[in-house]
């Protein structure tokens, strides 16, 4: 969020890292935001919200963030949050919202969502869907890059948020792992229908979760057929070799490639038209080596749209990503 929100970061709070700025520690978000020990020294700041930003195992609030959550409805903050455990349903935070004007915005509160009705098939915008090899390696970060180059590149492009962090950067969406499983697919279209009347050529829908990851396959598989995807950029965090927090092995590019093209061919065929990489944790030689290997491995485009920029990628990918047409008996 600090790299793309259109909202100012004023501080982040950290006690490990007070003192520094946010560039010191995560040179890649390039923000000169201080880091602050605790709400009350950030409140010198003059913030008008506070993001609870973290994931924990559940998505329940951790104990110790209540009293720091209290100091902030009690100076007037809005408070942001992207827990599974709804905080407006806490009553001691309605009652001190409603006692110091606060508002309470749980991103992952979903709107009421439909069953899936075919109308995303009749989408004219063009959809690309982030796929990845597992949760958490880059799909909004490379969703929101690839926003960003298409739009440099003069089309009318839009990114379609589907989780909570997405959600806070683009003031829209729908957490879809909030959504109960019947209705997943008829919530990402109603958020394609929505990208539609936000941007007319392309739509730049946010991934969820991985293939092959035990818990959270069944989320992938909603936004790949009530998103119905045009095309799909795969993305990878080098730095994994299993599925997170699972004894699962990562599947080979071609692998992973020919799983998602499988599935998606069943219904409306949507190729794998690029590879996005996170090489974070990479040298620049190394990160060299993993794009170019990735490159050889699949004959796709490649490259890392954080360290490199997206401009390059999106380039490649540009002349591939076309409608498909759904499947009929």
């Amino acid at each position: 969020m600090i790299r793309y929100s259109s909202d100012t970061v004023v501080a982040v709070i950290d006690p490990d890292y007070a003192g520094k700025r946010v560039r010191d520690v995560l040179p890649y978000l390039e923000s000169d935001a201080p880091v602050v020990a605790s709400v009350d020294a950030g409140l010198a700041y003059h913030p008008t919200s506070l993001l609870v930003g973290i994931a924990p195992a559940g998505g329940a609030l951790p104990e110790e963030f209540r009293e720091a959550i209290r100091i902030g409805m009690r100076a007037g903050l809005e408070i942001v949050s992207g827990l599974h455990a709804m905080l407006g349903d806490d009553e001691e935070f309605a009652a001190l919202a409603r006692e110091h004007d606060s508002r309470i915005w749980d991103l992952r509160l979903p709107p009421a969502a439909p069953l899936f009705s075919g109308a995303a098939w009749d989408v004219t915008a063009r959809i690309v869907l982030t796929v990845g090899s597992d949760a958490a390696v880059g799909k909004m970060t490379a969703s929101l890059e690839l926003t960003r180059a298409a739009r440099d590149r003069g089309a009318d492009a839009a990114f379609v948020a589907t989780g909570q962090i997405g959600i806070a950067i683009a003031g829209w969406g729908t957490a879809i792992d909030r959504v109960v499983a019947d209705f997943a697919p008829g919530a990402a279209e109603h958020l394609v229908l929505e990208g539609q009347r936000r941007a007319r050529d392309l739509l730049f829908l946010e991934g969820q979760g991985g293939i092959n990851n035990p818990a959270f396959a069944p989320v992938t598989l909603a936004l790949m057929y009530g998103g119905a995807p045009d095309a799909l950029v795969l993305v990878h965090n080098v730095a994994r070799t299993v599925i997170e927090d699972y004894d699962v092995p990562i599947l080979s590019y071609r692998a992973l490639i020919r799983t998602y093209e499988s599935l998606c061919a069943t219904v409306k065929p949507a190729p794998v038209v690029g590879i996005a990489l996170n090489t974070r944790e990479c040298t620049d030689d190394e990160a060299r080596e993993h794009i170019e290997r990735a490159r050889a491995e699949t004959g796709l485009p490649c490259d890392d749209v954080v360290r490199n920029g997206p401009h390059a990628l999106y380039d490649a990918i540009a002349p591939a990503i076309v409608k498909t047409s759904v499947l009929h008996a």
